[in-house]
């Protein structure tokens, strides 16, 4: 069985790295060619550039591509492990007004100031990406339908009440609409009618007043006790139009024993 040959060495000054260099001129972390050997320098260079393409410039937070590349993992372990996700997308209220009144510079502020807040509520294990414009998406993993409306309130309140510097001496507050979808246990869902439900919701909270939460809840597939003692009786006897005697829970037999 025959190995790979080994790779040529790389000669740095044959590649066009000027661009890449400049990019990443502000990392510290990459050390000069002369510290480090040519293969480590490069791939320092490449696993910046793989960083910057999954941020966005702006806030600091995932960016669109990296968002989908998360939903396509938690999709996936969804339907393994059969928990739950849910998925928020949040809109600043009113941010049309914030360029308007104070300029764009002070709304990148906002949006910055925002981000921040929101990455303080979330927990590492969540995916926090500016989505466009001046909207944001939270994936979170392992989130309980009885959670979630109270995740999303927590959320929105912060952001309500944390002050935005725009300028010395002027502070301003904005609120955020929320809209959230759950997915449904076990189930391969689709990436873009996830998207869809919980922009639905994001709509709904907009057009009821701003500065609100609007979650879909998956159905409620428990099965009550009332429900269950019906299961087990017989249907009626036709020849005495009475209710047969309840068939015994399996489950209560199993217990006995």
């Amino acid at each position: 069985m025959s190995s790979n040959p080994a790779p040529a060495s790389i000669e740095l000054s044959q590649l066009r790295l000027d661009t890449a260099q400049a990019l990443l001129a502000s990392d510290e972390e990459i050390t000069s060619p002369e510290a480090d050997s040519p293969t480590g320098y490069l791939q320092q260079l490449i696993d910046g550039l793989c960083e910057l393409s999954l941020k966005d410039p702006l806030t600091g937070l995932a960016n669109r591509r990296q968002f989908r590349a998360v939903l396509d993992r938690e999709v996936d372990r969804v339907t393994r492990t059969g928990e739950s996700a849910l998925l928020l997308m949040l809109d600043i209220d009113h941010f049309k007004v914030v360029n308007d009144t104070y300029g764009h510079p002070a709304g990148d502020i906002v949006l910055q100031a925002v981000a921040q807040t929101l990455a303080s509520c979330v927990r590492p294990m969540d995916t926090l990406a500016r989505y466009g414009g001046e909207e944001f998406a939270v994936v979170l993993p392992g989130c309980q339908a009885a959670f979630g409306e109270a995740v999303a309130e927590r959320i929105r309140s912060i952001v309500e009440s944390t002050s935005i510097a725009i300028e010395p001496g002027l502070q301003i507050r904005v609120t955020v609409s929320i809209g959230g979808s759950f997915t449904l246990p076990w189930v391969k869902a689709s990436i873009p009618t996830w998207i869809e439900r919980a922009d639905h919701q994001l709509y709904r909270a907009k057009s009821e007043g701003r500065n609100r939460v609007c979650l879909d809840f998956p159905p409620d597939s428990t099965v009550s006790a009332e429900e269950k003692g019906l299961l087990f009786y017989h249907l009626p006897d036709p020849t005495t139009d009475e209710m047969a005697p309840p068939i015994s829970d399996p489950a209560d037999s199993a217990n006995r024993k």
